[in-house]
């Protein structure tokens, strides 16, 4: 099964989400959120699973896709 983990704009800054996690991750800039989710891509990827980020942009398209295959 593939973790998901999304980056996506919140009221005051962007979040990161995932079931990975227990709760929400917050950041003020986009940057540091997309450079978190990548952290967390990379440690989930190395306990064996396969990650995929999806980061969207504020006015909610699409902007990228990553996928981190197991190991």
């Amino acid at each position: 099964m593939i973790q998901a983990i999304t980056v996506a704009p919140s009221a005051d800054g962007w979040t990161v989400k995932s079931d990975a996690i227990d709760d929400e991750l917050f950041f003020i800039s986009g940057a540091s959120a997309e450079a978190a989710a990548r952290d967390l891509a990379a440690r989930i990827a190395r306990m064996g699973a396969e990650v995929e980020i999806e980061i969207f942009l504020r006015d909610g398209a699409l902007a990228g896709r990553f996928a981190y295959p197991r190991g």
